[in-house]
């Protein structure tokens, strides 16, 4: 029976190709090639900007609706969801692929941002700045690039999630792979309390190295943050790691393991920036007490 609905399969992607058709479902735009180019009538009957930036193309859709007939199949014998060109078969929104994880992607985006603008306002506004207007907050540059990696790796998950290609694929990794070297430099500088420009530079120039070998510091990371920061937070984000490894499909074909994921990620945020600006309160009001002892200690000219 498994080997049928392959066959079954096979000959209805082949015919929709050929006629644009799966079942009475047609697709307008099997007319053009995957280049948008027009085949044959008016220029009026071009494909949508939004299926062509989305890359939505003959081939596309009939892979889509002929894996949800598949399903439809499978589901009436008894058997469960399988894999289709190494993904789940997840339901689409308004063209949309993955819309839990691309809502939730969106989230996360939102709350780094509150949390990166939460800790500007921290420094600049609440918190007592030096002479020069800068912040006594030694490590404020390096939590200012952290915060916009995440933005723009949360940026990129979300479109990626919305239409999988090679493009939004690369996008996506390199920009989370920028983003877990990144926040191991910065968990080995702010966990030894590295001051000094040259060892900054050092790191970071091991950080650049390091991106060009490996793909991940996920694991590395979180042993340095438990060591020397917030252990509630990087615990909670060993425990949402499960999630990526125990895979599951997903749930009427929209929330599966990867989405939930992103939903743990979110609240995780919050505490993270929480811990981030109780660091720049502490160490401002440490830098402060270390001022007014030296100022009381020099003794006045006569």
């Amino acid at each position: 029976m498994a080997e049928h609905l392959i066959v079954a399969g096979a000959l209805n992607m082949e015919q929709c190709e050929k006629t644009g058709c799966v079942g009475e479902r047609c697709f307008p735009h099997c007319k053009f090639p995957s280049d948008g180019a027009v085949v044959d009538g008016p220029w009026y009957l071009q494909e949508p900007l939004y299926l062509r930036w989305k890359q939505w193309d003959c081939q596309s859709d009939c892979r889509y609706y002929c894996m949800l007939d598949r399903e439809k199949e499978r589901e009436a014998l008894g058997n469960g969801p399988v894999k289709y060109h190494g993904k789940w078969p997840f339901k689409r929104v308004y063209g949309i692929q993955e819309p839990a994880s691309v809502a939730l992607s969106a989230l996360n985006l939102a709350m780094q941002f509150h949390g990166w603008l939460s800790f500007f306002i921290l420094l600049n506004y609440k918190l007592p700045l030096k002479p020069n207007k800068k912040a006594y907050y030694e490590y404020t540059c390096l939590w200012h690039i952290y915060g916009l990696l995440s933005m723009n790796s949360w940026f990129w998950s979300a479109v990626f999630h919305s239409r999988d290609v090679d493009l939004t694929e690369k996008l996506d990794y390199s920009s989370a792979v920028a983003l877990l070297g990144f926040s191991l430099i910065l968990a080995i500088l702010r966990s030894f309390n590295v001051r000094v420009e040259a060892a900054r530079v050092m790191c970071v120039l091991s950080w650049v190295l390091l991106n060009f070998s490996f793909g991940r510091y996920g694991l590395v990371s979180l042993v340095i943050l438990l060591a020397g920061s917030c252990g509630q937070c990087v615990v909670g984000g060993g425990l949402a790691m499960l999630l990526e490894i125990y895979d599951f499909p997903p749930y009427e074909g929209f929330v599966d393991a990867h989405a939930l994921w992103h939903a743990t990620t979110i609240p995780l945020t919050y505490i993270w920036w929480s811990f981030i600006k109780d660091d720049a309160e502490f160490q401002t009001a440490n830098l402060l007490k270390k001022d007014s002892i030296l100022e009381w200690e020099v003794p006045e000219e006569h």
